[in-house]
C-alpha cells in the first residue's frame, strides 16, 4: 500500500516554510516551461527525504522543468451513477425515465462489473490514487434496509485500489439519492440530515478501515442551483426560498457525516468537493456587471467553504446559524472546469446573482470545448491562491475537458498543470491532482455526447482504449514533474 497520507498534509506547517523561499524568484521562473515534458528529466522521487544523500532534489522548479511534492496524489475521477450502470434505484434513474433529459444512463460504462480491468488501466497509467463514489440507493435501496451484497461490492472495489498501490478518495454522495428518500421531498425533507448521517454510519462501519480520504458531498452548490434555481435537475425546481432551504441542509449534513466519520476513524480527511467557477463582467465598464461578479462568486464559491470552515452559516438577510459542529474541513477538494461571464439583472437576491452572457461577444476568450465551455486554465490558479489562503491542504477531485480531439485533452492537462505547478511554487498546499475522468461516461443531462476519459469507452460493446493523452499525463506522473 502506498503512503495513506502524504507528508505535506501530516506536516503541514513545515512544509510552507518550505514553500515560502521559492515563491519570489522560482515562480517567475516558471514561465520558461517546456511546452511538452522533457525526455531526459530523472525519475520521479524515491523513499528517502528530499536534501538527504543520494535522494533527489527537492521539489520547485529544476531548470526549465517543475518537480512536485513527494507523495504527490496523482489520479483520475468517477462517480457511481456515470460509470456503474444499472442504478435503478435512485431519483436520477426515475429522471432519466420520465423524459426529462435526451439520454438514459442504462449501462453507462459498466464499471459495476468491469472495475478490476479499469483499475488495472490505471495502474498501467501510473496512478496511485482514484477517487470513485458509494451509489446509496445500493446500499440502503429501501428504509432501513442494508444491502450486504453491494456493501460487500464496495470493500472489493477499496481493496482492488489498494492491490494495485492506488490511494482510494471515497464520496459518499455524488448528486443521486435512493428513491424512498426523493419521495419524502429530499433534500427539502426534515428527515434528510438524520437519513443520510445513517447512511455515513453504515458506510463508516463497514468500509472506514480502508480509506482514509473521504468526500461527504459531491459540488453541493452545483446541485442546489441545477435542481432548486434553474430546474434543470431533479427535483426540477426554480423556487429561491426552497433552494436556501437545501443550501442549509447540505452545510448541516456535512458537519454532522464530518463528526460520525472521525468517530470511526479519527485519522481520517475529510472534505467536500467544491465545485469553483470563474467569472468576469459581461461589460467591465458596468458597475452592476462588476458587482454581480462579485455577488455570484461569494455565494457560489465561497459561502459553503466559509460556513464549514468557519462552523458559521452566514447569508445577510436570509440567516446567522451557528452549526453543529466548528471547523468541519481537514483538506479541502477542489473541482474546477471553466468560467462564465455575468450580467447583473436586478437588485434582488436573484438580480444579484445575475444572468450570463454569450461569448461570442466576448473579447479573450479561450477555445471552446465540445460543451461550450471557456477553457480557461487562469481560473484554477486564481483559485487555488484564494482557497491557498485559509491553510488547509488541497486535493484538485476534479478538472477535465470533454473533447472528442485527443489534443485538445493533452492541452487542456498540461496548462492546467502548468497553473497548479505555479500555485504551489507560490506557496499553496497542493497535495494531488484527480484528472476528471478516468473513464468516458454518461454526463447527467448532456448523456454521452461529451468524452471526458482518460479512457475511451465503447458504450455499444464496452471496449476500452487508452487515449494518447492518458499516456502523456502518465509521463508527467511517472516523473512527478512537468
Amino acid at each position: 500500500m502506498r503512503q495513506a497520507v502524504p507528508a505535506c498534509v501530516r506536516r503541514r506547517g513545515t512544509v510552507r516554510r518550505r514553500h515560502l523561499p521559492i515563491a519570489s524568484t522560482e515562480s517567475r521562473r516558471l514561465s520558461s516551461l517546456p511546452a511538452t515534458p522533457s525526455p531526459d528529466a530523472p525519475p520521479p522521487p524515491g523513499g528517502r527525504a528530499a536534501g538527504a544523500p543520494g535522494a533527489p532534489p527537492a521539489y520547485g522548479v529544476h531548470g526549465a522543468n517543475f518537480r512536485f511534492p513527494h507523495g504527490f496524489l496523482w489520479g483520475a475521477s468517477t462517480s457511481a451513477h456515470q460509470v456503474e450502470g444499472g442504478n435503478e434505484l435512485n431519483d436520477w434513474w426515475d429522471w432519466e425515465q420520465a423524459g426529462r433529459v435526451p439520454e438514459k444512463s442504462g449501462d453507462a460504462a459498466d464499471h459495476y462489473r468491469r472495475y478490476r480491468d479499469d483499475f488495472d488501466l490505471a495502474q498501467a497509467l501510473e496512478h496511485n490514487a482514484h477517487r470513485f463514489s458509494i451509489e446509496w440507493s445500493r446500499i440502503e435501496p429501501e428504509p432501513g434496509r442494508w444491502s450486504d451484497e453491494a456493501m460487500a461490492h464496495y470493500r472489493d472495489v477499496l481493496e482492488a485500489l489498494h492491490e494495485r498501490g492506488m490511494e482510494p478518495v471515497v464520496t459518499l454522495y455524488h448528486y443521486t439519492m435512493p428513491r424512498w428518500m426523493a419521495a419524502r421531498g429530499g433534500w427539502e425533507s426534515p428527515e434528510m440530515e438524520g437519513a443520510f448521517a445513517r447512511y455515513v454510519d453504515r458506510v463508516l462501519g463497514e468500509l472506514g478501515p480502508l480509506a482514509r480520504w473521504w468526500i461527504t458531498l459531491n459540488e453541493p452548490v452545483v446541485q442546489v442551483f441545477k435542481g432548486w434555481v434553474i430546474g434543470q435537475w431533479p427535483p426540477g425546481k426554480t423556487d429561491w426560498n426552497a433552494a436556501l432551504k437545501v443550501l442549509r441542509n447540505l452545510v448541516r449534513a456535512h458537519a454532522r457525516a464530518y463528526a460520525i466519520i472521525h468517530r470511526h476513524r479519527p485519522d481520517a480527511r475529510v472534505s467536500i468537493a467544491k465545485h469553483v467557477l470563474a467569472l468576469s463582467a459581461c461589460d467591465p465598464k458596468s458597475w452592476g456587471d462588476r458587482m454581480s461578479v462579485r455577488a455570484r462568486s461569494w455565494l457560489f464559491n465561497h459561502l459553503f467553504v466559509n460556513a464549514l470552515h468557519r462552523g458559521v452559516l452566514h447569508l445577510p438577510g436570509v440567516f446567522w446559524e451557528r452549526l453543529p459542529f466548528g471547523r468541519t474541513l481537514d483538506f479541502l477538494g477542489l473541482n474546477y472546469y471553466t468560467r462564465d461571464f455575468v450580467h447583473n439583472t436586478g437588485l434582488d437576491l436573484p438580480g444579484w446573482m445575475g444572468g450570463t452572457c454569450s461569448l461570442d461577444n466576448r473579447q479573450y476568450v479561450g477555445k471552446l470545448n465540445d460543451l461550450g465551455w471557456e477553457v480557461y486554465p487562469e481560473g484554477l490558479a486564481q483559485y487555488l491562491r484564494e482557497f491557498g489562503r485559509i491553510r488547509l491542504p488541497i486535493l484538485i477531485t476534479e478538472n477535465g475537458v470533454p473533447a472528442r480531439e485527443d489534443d485538445d485533452r493533452w492541452v487542456f492537462l498540461f496548462m492546467h498543470l502548468w497553473q497548479v505547478a505555479r500555485a504551489i511554487a507560490d506557496g499553496v498546499d497542493v497535495v494531488g491532482y484527480l484528472h476528471w475522468s478516468l473513464l468516458d461516461n454518461y454526463e447527467w443531462a448532456d448523456g454521452y455526447r461529451a468524452r471526458f476519459g482518460l479512457v475511451e469507452v465503447d458504450f455499444a460493446t464496452q471496449l476500452r482504449r487508452i487515449r494518447p493523452s492518458a499516456w502523456k499525463y502518465a509521463h508527467i506522473i511517472r516523473r512527478n514533474e512537468l
